[in-house]
């Protein structure tokens, strides 16, 4: 596996960290949403890798090795030696807001022998995260794994924007097919939230649109834990998610707010909030939230046989805002599990995409640290 890095700041050109050759790279670039918006960034990177297959996303901030940056785009071109890939997209207009639907259709496009692992980069503003898994395990045999994450817009959650081989836009989910003997991939996760305060029964919900919880207006229950930072919504859900246990035996999930609805006192989440499910708010500390960064990277190594070479970093807006001036502390705890030999690259999401520990399903999560790690 070879692989080049960059990095570009506003009205700069890319300057590359380190040089190789490389023929026809997969080229992941992360980048901050008005950057993005620019109609010279696919043509500028297309320049510099005409042969590449590129994929942007949108983020709420971008990750460089142990680095956090804010208003840039960071670029990893990755050429496998002895495996392959194969991306394929789709748009959510496309499926009249079926993500489930929009699941099936992307799977069934990769051929299943020798795949590996899907790692998925979504369109984070408007998609159901938990009904997009489902259809994408739609026809999942336990042989390959399935990772990624919904792009981001810092904490303004207004548009996301993402692509495969063509300027940004809104409404894409791109999914990467990896394949090959010698590959070895594995993915984890781990928060690091506790909760607090009485636990409630979701009464009235419809997928990820929450509507009542023990048979009050969600919305308006909600509030009166924020106080204050009510005004602040949705970027202070960030700092209160939900805990969401949908039977009594189950992991529980953490989910984020993703916007709100004043006139039908609604709340819209990244997941799935299905009735019945028991609900508390969650909070976490600094050293909570890089205490679960050094946790998922350990989980992410269990096992493996070989030193990783690229590890993929999913992190959550959430964990940014608590994190503040430390946030570079939690990619410091996984770069001293994973090794200072392994390129990071990565980005700061509305959700995360990941299985739980030792368990083959993969599940939405919001507010923890994902990682993908690759070797050859």
């Amino acid at each position: 596996m070879k692989t080049v890095q960059a990095i570009k700041r506003k009205n700069e050109s890319f300057v590359f960290q380190n040089q190789a050759d490389l023929n026809e790279p997969l080229v992941l670039v992360f980048g901050n949403r008005y950057m993005l918006e620019s109609n010279d960034i696919y043509d500028e990177v297309r320049e510099l890798f005409p042969n590449g297959h590129i994929i942007f996303g949108s983020t709420s901030g971008e990750i460089i090795d142990d680095k956090v940056l804010d208003g840039t785009v960071v670029l990893t071109a990755i050429e496998f030696e002895k495996s392959s890939f194969i991306v394929k997209n789709r748009n959510v207009d496309d499926f009249h807001q079926d993500d489930e639907k929009l699941g099936k259709h992307l799977i069934a496009e990769f051929p299943k022998e020798h795949l590996k692992h899907l790692f998925v980069i979504s369109e984070g503003s408007t998609v159901n995260g938990s009904a997009l898994i489902k259809g994408l395990e739609n026809l999942k045999s336990t042989t390959f794994g399935l990772s990624g994450g919904l792009c981001g817009d810092d904490d303004r959650f207004k548009r996301t924007l993402a692509s495969y081989n063509e300027t940004p836009k809104e409404g894409e989910i791109i999914a990467i097919g990896f394949y090959g003997e010698s590959l070895e991939i594995t993915s984890s996760n781990y928060g690091g939230w506790t909760t607090f305060g009485p636990e409630r029964i979701i009464t009235k919900s419809e997928g990820n649109l929450l509507y009542e919880l023990d048979g009050k207006p969600a919305l308006d229950l909600y509030k009166t834990y924020l106080g204050e930072k009510a005004d602040e919504l949705p970027k202070s859900a960030l700092l209160y998610p939900l805990s969401v246990k949908e039977t009594e035996n189950s992991d529980p999930l953490v989910r984020t707010i993703l916007n709100i609805d004043e006139k039908e006192n609604t709340m819209l989440l990244a997941g799935d909030v299905p009735e019945g499910a028991r609900v508390q708010l969650m909070m976490s500390s600094v050293d909570d939230i890089a205490n679960g960064a050094s946790q998922a990277a350990e989980l992410a190594m269990n096992g493996r046989k070989m030193p990783p070479e690229l590890a993929l970093l999913i992190s959550c807006i959430g964990r940014k805002l608590v994190m503040d001036q430390r946030t570079e502390e939690e990619l410091e705890e996984v770069k001293a599990i994973v090794g200072n030999d392994t390129v990071i690259s990565g980005f700061y999401s509305y959700g995360e995409m990941a299985p739980f520990s030792g368990q083959d399903s993969c599940k939405l999560h919001n507010q923890t640290m994902t990682l993908t790690l690759f070797s050859e």
